[in-house]
């Protein structure tokens, strides 16, 4: 069998290679998958106008995020249930990301202990938080985050409640025993409960995700950690201005990848009104449909400061474990890295508006 060419080809191969339920799970969206479809699709509706004769003989991939010099704009998104992917889960996720040049984002329901994750990291380490009803345990979690070094937090704030994903529900989704949310453990929230008529995930959502969330709660994050706080979930300039106002370092321009608000904006087609709002206050990164390296140049060209990679991700994983990953980390950067010798960019700051229509 050929080896895969594109993170698309890693999408066919893992349908092939998860149980159907698993897949679904990572696939899926909310709703009648309006979102999803989107995403991807704005990206391909946008044309690029490339310089040429410009020399890119030797190109330079690397950016300024938060005050760190990173080898690429790609970031490994916040992913739940890794395992569910590979036995490796997290811990091969992570090893894949630093060698391909990726910072990677360990979500706080992962599979694996973040002092595991940040033990096996060789490259940059970001933590994603979920807000729990019991303050306690999210200042432990923020507390353990930085502890073990992470760079950055990002906060999500588009999960007030759990989107309607049909396809869990219908499959009636729970994670099998063997494998838990292993940051909880210790706060007894280890486990998913089976739902009734509700997917695993979305009754520990509602049960145990603090639904009242508001702006006066950032300053509040913020005061807990030195990390930069990026607040995560963003679709509107206003929001994201409000964001950096509150004292976050930046934002994420994300719909949780459709799976939350189905019908709510593909994300590149908000990111200039978000970019024009922060107005270089802070950081502002996408994600999103993003499974090419000209979305990666796209998304930049229209003022993100960093793009973030899901899903392929754990295609990687699912069909070749850590170098799976790997694998499908390079093809981005390699992609993207073509991109811009074919765009005249032979760094990352000239990659600029007028690339793009």
């Amino acid at each position: 069998m050929l080896e895969p060419v594109n993170v698309l080809d890693y999408e066919k191969r893992a349908r092939d290679v998860l149980p159907k339920s698993v897949f679904d799970y990572f696939a899926s969206g909310a709703g009648a998958e309006v979102t999803v479809r989107a995403n991807a699709r704005a990206f391909e509706e946008l044309t690029l106008r490339p310089r040429v004769l410009v020399p890119v003989g030797n190109r330079d991939l690397s950016v300024t995020l938060l005050g760190r010099k990173l080898p690429t704009p790609i970031v490994v998104a916040p992913m739940a249930f890794q395992k569910l992917a590979h036995p490796d889960g997290e811990i091969g996720t992570v090893r894949a990301a630093g060698a391909a040049g990726a910072t990677f984002t360990a979500s706080t329901m992962a599979n694996t202990v973040i002092e595991e994750i940040a033990a096996a990291a060789t490259g940059p380490l970001w933590y994603q938080l979920y807000v729990f009803k019991d303050r306690g345990i999210t200042r432990e979690l923020v507390q353990r985050a930085e502890q073990a070094g992470c760079q950055a937090m990002q906060l999500t704030v588009d999960v007030p409640v759990m989107g309607r994903r049909e396809a869990d529900m219908r499959n009636a989704f729970c994670l099998p025993p063997e494998f838990t949310v292993k940051n909880l453990e210790a706060a007894g929230h280890g486990a998913l409960p089976i739902g009734d008529g509700e997917s695993g995930p979305a009754r520990y959502t509602r049960c145990l995700f603090d639904a009242d969330l508001s702006w006066k709660d950032i300053d509040w994050f913020c005061s807990l950690t030195r990390m930069p706080v990026l607040v995560k979930g963003v679709l509107r300039g206003d929001d994201a201005a409000r964001a950096i106002d509150n004292g976050a370092a930046g934002v994420v321009v994300s719909n949780h990848g459709g799976r939350q608000l189905d019908t709510s904006s593909a994300t590149i087609r908000v990111l200039s009104e978000v970019v024009e709002a922060v107005a270089s206050r802070g950081a502002v990164l996408i994600d999103g449909g993003i499974r090419r390296g000209t979305h990666v140049l796209k998304a930049l060209a229209l003022g993100a400061s960093a793009v973030q990679v899901g899903r392929p991700v754990l295609w990687g994983m699912a069909v070749g474990g850590e170098a799976g990953a790997r694998r499908v980390l390079e093809l981005l950067r390699d992609e993207f890295d073509n991109a811009m010798a074919l765009c005249g960019c032979p760094t990352v700051a000239q990659i600029t508006r007028d690339l793009v229509v």
